[in-house]
């Protein structure tokens, strides 16, 4: 965890099977304007022993936020953004903006059905799929942001009651719910982004931004961009929160 007196607090939310580590470099590149933290999940991490819940993701986001002053802007990707967006619908007042990234799909019909299975595969033969999923990580990003993504360990054991949680998460209900601005961020070639006109038009105050060439994860790769995204997304939020403070401003 990071921390200064200065700047909007911003929580960073980790992707399946990995953890908090993997946003090292996004938040080194965001600078120390900002208090940070990127808090481990339930059944991933130093807390891969728990077991997973929605529920329990979102106490563990909160718990960050609260550590950090008590409201926050949250960034997730995957997993994290699923979780962010849980998070913010259940806890709005917690929560001043939101950035989800990867996560614009409802695992649904066939989607769902090979998603379980491969969790199931995973579980049944973590420690294959742990090497599996680290050499993948490494290949597809080079360097720094493969590295940060493995740092922390793996947690296949785990991924398929995460993801049966996923499933089971009405997410565009916590998106409705939430009245805050929100980012729905894509990878242009990323396969999860394919209900983001459905989701966008479930946020009360969304836009949809699309990374040029990049996957799932590949946007992680770049470091600087995705810093300088999260930097303006909290710039609006600071315009906002400092405008509705003022005498007459919105509340």
């Amino acid at each position: 965890m990071k921390s200064s007196e200065a700047g909007l607090p911003i929580i960073f939310v980790h992707g399946l099977r990995v953890s908090g580590t993997m946003w090292r470099p996004v938040i080194q590149a965001v600078g120390p304007g900002h208090p940070t933290a990127a808090p481990d999940l339930p059944g991933h991490g130093s807390r891969r022993d728990e077991p997973f819940s929605t529920a329990g993701a979102v106490a563990a986001v909160v718990d960050a936020i609260d550590q950090l002053g008590g409201r926050a802007l949250l960034v997730g990707l995957s997993l994290g953004g699923f979780v962010a967006t849980a998070t913010a619908g259940a806890h709005p007042e917690r929560v001043l903006g939101l950035v989800a990234m990867g996560c614009s799909t409802r695992p649904s019909g066939l989607l769902a059905t090979v998603y379980r299975a491969a969790g199931r595969l995973a579980a049944g033969h973590p420690g294959g799929a742990d090497r599996l999923s680290a050499f993948a990580f490494r290949r597809a990003l080079p360097g720094p942001a493969g590295e940060a993504l493995v740092a922390g360990g793996l947690s296949s054991q785990n991924a398929s009651s995460v993801i049966t949680a996923v499933c089971e998460t009405d997410i565009l209900a916590s998106l409705s719910a939430y009245p805050g601005p929100v980012w729905l961020v894509n990878g242009e070639r990323d396969h999860f982004r394919r209900d983001e006109r459905q989701f966008l038009a479930a946020c009360q105050d969304g836009r949809l931004l699309l990374l040029p060439r990049c996957g799932h994860l590949t946007g992680l790769a770049e470091t600087g961009s995705l810093a300088g995204l999260v930097r303006d997304a909290a710039a609006v939020v600071t315009a906002r929160t400092t405008a509705a403070a003022a005498p007459g401003g919105r509340r």
